[in-house]
């Protein structure tokens, strides 16, 4: 793993503001639709499972759509490609907004999915490509952030406006969002002159240079196999506090965004964390921090252990995460960008399979030892890329 000794700070501190702007409206508009379902049925006469195609069709788009951005940002700038993005999303929300039918819905879904998948692995890229190795891990860490409070922020105001003014207000809003941050992005780009891309010649050629590195091919398999076990496990908490403790879906979900509030705290406390740990400890305690929170869901007497057990789930899994979000951007800097698209979809595939995984292991045993596998796997991850790390990058 090549690692830079110097590297251009961005010359335009608040270009990093928009960036972020941008990855946090993308991430809204991933999750915002979770709260609808319901008004969606009503209002198109659908039957829930129908109308859940606005979440499917979104995730979809994202997770294909991917490998195309990578290589795009690579070879015509990657904050251009995440601002033409941004403005492709506008026009999905509106169509969103303005939907006669849930055909309609679901396909302005699968635009904005298509586009929201040019945001944030370009923005990591973008990072990758202007801050020093030795400080990126807490630029990360402030992106990261953005995302997690886009994620809680699309779930909890979704379903606020939804209920005050109707769904549709709710994607008015993002339209809103988007334009402004796609705008005042581009025009912060218009005056810079385009710069040179390192970059293979080909599409192909890029994927190789990527696939044909020994340690890119670690850190994309150690990536599927933590969104395997992290995100298959967390998709059946709501679910099991609902059949195990008795409490109603809404206090569930409720209980489980404490996951993404821990990831929030995580992102406060980075930069005081790399000052005092490298990142092999670091990874080494995100892996144990997450492996004890599932491991207390699994044996919890009580729903009152979860709302801990999901903090620290949550800071664990961040603090495992952008580790390997760091490494990710230093793979292949000539083809970062492409290198950074392969990274969001391994971690798309490892979530796919692993809720494949995870719905069989609920099926044929419980959601309790669903959590202890994901708990003891998660730790393993941890520990073993850690050493892979101290291998790697000694001291």
């Amino acid at each position: 793993m090549q690692k830079p000794q110097s590297a251009a700070l961005p010359q335009k501190p608040d270009q990093l503001w928009l960036v972020g702007s941008c990855a946090f409206t993308s991430m809204a508009s991933m999750r915002i639709c979770d709260a609808m379902l319901p008004a969606f049925a009503q209002d198109f006469s659908v039957t829930p499972g129908r109308a859940a195609g606005a979440i499917s069709a979104f995730a979809l788009a994202y997770g294909v759509l991917q490998l195309l951005y990578g290589p795009l940002g690579d070879r015509f700038g990657k904050t251009r490609v995440i601002a033409l993005a941004t403005l492709a999303c506008t026009v999905g929300s509106i169509l969103a907004a303005m939907a006669p039918s849930m055909e309609w819905l679901v396909a302005a879904r699968v635009l904005s999915g298509g586009a929201a998948a040019g945001i944030i692995p370009l923005a990591m890229a973008w990072i990758g490509d202007t801050v020093p190795y030795q400080g990126r891990q807490a630029v990360l860490a402030k992106l990261l952030g953005a995302t997690v409070f886009g994620m809680i922020s699309g779930q909890w105001v979704g379903g606020v406006l939804a209920h005050a003014w109707g769904w549709r207000s709710a994607f008015w809003v993002l339209a809103l969002l988007f334009c402004c941050t796609g705008v005042f992005l581009l025009r912060q780009l218009a005056g810079e002159q385009p710069k040179a891309q390192s970059t293979p010649a080909g599409l192909v050629e890029g994927f190789q240079s990527v696939l044909h590195n020994p340690w890119a091919r670690v850190v994309l398999l150690v990536t599927a196999l933590e969104g395997a076990f992290a995100f298959s496990a967390l998709a059946f908490i709501p679910s099991d506090l609902h059949l195990r403790f008795g409490l109603s879906m809404p206090v569930a979900g409720g209980l489980v965004a404490l996951y993404g509030v821990g990831g929030l705290v995580y992102s406060r406390a980075a930069k005081r964390m790399l000052a005092r740990w490298r990142e092999p400890e670091l990874a080494k305690a995100g892996g144990v921090c997450i492996g004890v929170a599932f491991a207390a869901m699994a044996l919890a007497p009580h729903w009152c252990f979860i709302p801990p057990a999901c903090l620290l789930a949550g800071f664990g899994f961040y603090a495992l995460h952008n580790t390997l979000q760091t490494n990710a951007t230093q793979m292949v800097p000539a083809a970062r960008g492409t290198a950074v698209s392969l990274f969001a979809c391994s971690l798309f595939l490892g979530q796919s399979a692993g809720i494949l995984g995870a719905a069989w292991v609920v099926d044929h045993l419980d959601a309790s030892a669903l959590f202890a596998v994901c708990g003891a796997g998660l730790l393993m991850v941890g520990a073993v890329f850690a050493m892979l790390l101290q291998r790697q990058d000694p001291p």
